[in-house]
């Protein structure tokens, strides 16, 4: 698809061009990803995620939420299975209920 004459912005906050913008020449995908081709500073053809740019879609959480979650659902829940995963299943100790007197306290020998 040819773009020509369009102009994008990086817009992830980690990658070293967030903010700059550029000329957009094409967007493609390879393997699922979106990728957004453009023109460098210095005329050589580079290539950057769609997800890092003005031109992927808006997540429909973050339209949601309208930055007022610091937290996905389904990051959450992705956490919460990795915690599962890692301590085992004590949710009576996590929560505060049955069993929670039994936790040794462990003290550094000083």
């Amino acid at each position: 698809m040819c773009l020509e004459k369009h102009r994008f912005r990086i817009t992830h906050p980690f990658h070293p061009l967030y903010g700059r913008g550029f000329d957009l020449i094409e967007i493609t995908s390879m393997l699922g990803v979106g990728l957004v081709h453009y023109t460098a500073d210095d005329g050589t053809l580079r290539t950057v995620r769609q997800a890092f740019t003005s031109v992927a879609a808006v997540d429909p959480f973050a339209r949601v939420a309208a930055g007022r979650s610091a937290f996905r659902v389904t990051d959450l829940l992705a956490l919460a299975a990795l915690l599962d995963s890692l301590g085992g299943d004590d949710r009576t100790v996590r929560e505060g209920g049955a069993g929670a007197d039994v936790v040794k306290e462990i003290l550094p020998n000083v």
